[in-house]
Parts: C-alpha cells; sequence; structure tokens
C-alpha cells in the first residue's frame, strides 16, 4: 500500500493542463457568475464615464456592446439626464421630443443606435434593457444554483420555451413588423417593463437549463465531481 505522503505526490496535478482543469471543476459557477456580472455590469460603466469628462473610454465600451446588441437609445436605459428611459412613440413620441431623431425611417434607426446622450438627456448605457436583464437574471440565478448545485435538475425543455421563448418571442419579435423597412403591421412598441420582465424570464430559464447540465458535465458516473489526475502505478 502506498503511503499518504506518495498517494499525495501522485495526486496532485503535475501539468498546467491539469491544474486548469481542477480549477474549473471546483470554481466554474463562481468564473461563470462573475463574468455575467462583469458583462452586464460595465454598460453602466459607459454613461459614468461621459459624465466625468472621458468620452475616448466610454466610446470604447460603447463600441464593443455594438457587436452583442442593437442599442437603441429609445430600448435603452440612461443616467444622469432627466429620465431613466426615453420610449419612441408612434410620431411625436417621448424620444423624438428629447433627441430630435425619428427611429420610423431605415435613417432614423440607424441614428437611434449611435446615439449616446447629452448633458440634457443623461447617457446611455451601453446594453438595451432586456439584455440587461437577461444577463443580470442569469448572474443572479447562478448564485442561487451555487447553493444547491448536487441537487439541482435541468429545466425541462417545455418549460423553458413556455417561460423563456414565448414571452420573449412574442415581446421582442412583435416589434420588428412594425418597424422600418418591414411596417407590416400597425405600430407597437413594447415598455421598459415589459423588457425586463420578459428578459428575466429568459436569463431564468436559461440559468436553470444550462448550469445544471454543464453541472452534470463535470459529474462522474459514481456522483463524485471529476478530478484532472494521473493515473497512479
Amino acid at each position: 500500500m502506498w503511503s499518504a505522503p506518495y498517494n499525495r505526490r501522485v495526486n496532485a496535478p503535475t501539468g498546467r493542463a491539469e491544474r486548469i482543469g481542477i480549477v474549473l471543476t471546483r470554481h466554474w459557477v463562481a468564473l461563470l457568475v462573475s463574468g455575467l456580472l462583469f458583462y452586464s455590469s460595465l454598460p453602466f460603466l459607459a454613461p459614468v464615464l461621459m459624465k466625468a469628462g472621458a468620452p475616448g473610454p466610454a466610446q470604447l465600451i460603447y463600441t464593443v456592446y455594438r457587436f452583442t446588441c442593437h442599442t437603441y437609445a429609445f430600448r435603452s436605459f440612461f443616467l444622469f439626464g432627466e429620465r431613466v428611459e426615453y420610449p419612441r412613440g408612434e410620431g411625436d413620441g417621448v424620444f423624438e421630443r428629447a433627441t430630435g431623431i425619428n427611429p420610423g425611417t431605415v435613417e432614423g434607426t440607424l441614428a437611434a443606435r449611435d446615439f449616446l446622450g447629452n448633458e440634457t438627456v443623461g447617457y446611455k448605457v451601453a446594453l438595451c434593457e432586456r439584455d440587461v436583464a437577461i444577463y443580470f437574471a442569469m448572474a443572479l440565478n447562478g448564485i442561487l444554483f451555487a447553493q444547491t448545485r448536487r441537487r439541482a435538475k435541468p429545466l425541462p425543455w417545455w418549460l423553458f420555451i413556455l417561460l423563456g421563448i414565448v414571452p420573449i418571442g412574442l415581446d421582442g419579435f412583435s416589434q420588428l413588423f412594425s418597424q422600418p423597412p418591414l411596417n407590416l403591421i400597425s405600430f407597437r412598441e413594447s415598455t421598459w417593463w415589459l423588457r425586463l420582465l420578459t428578459g428575466a424570464l429568459f436569463g431564468t430559464s436559461v440559468a436553470w437549463l444550462i448550469f445544471p447540465l454543464i453541472q452534470e458535465g463535470f459529474i462522474t458516473p459514481g456522483g463524485a465531481e471529476r478530478e484532472a489526475t494521473p493515473a497512479q502505478p
């Protein structure tokens, strides 16, 4: 029988890949939640930087998030202004009056995406209202999952579709059909609280589907978490 010190030396991770594997196995929830919190919080730094007179770093944040979000100003929160949101209307809406931009045209839609704000209306958060709710909900539910990770089961697919996909699909996609260049139905624009609600439902559903599935990938058939260890002689 091997001695305890020898066993510790044999079972200890000897390579970088093995050490990384053990860190991921033990701390993947914390790493993923930290990433989600960072991703959903950084957009709020952009308006803070604009207000502080640092448009360069703020513009960098805005530019990065344009690759993952439409960033329309009329569907985003604002800081340091008269309101926290400026919804568009059919014709003379709040956003139109505050900015002079008409998002009812293709050119106006692009201008609304590029609009960052000013001293009067405030400065735009670099992530839209719905996406803020999605990623914050995923992070918060990841924290809850960490408390029950060994007992949690993946959300059933039918419940994921019912709670996560259907509400956000109805609320989000229905807006597209009243926007240029489609303009297929009469004007329909969601509200900030509907975007937060449907985004939170989607983020929560994704979290309770994906987190347990990832956890199962780290569990051996015998029920123990996998450890990256070399074979003993």
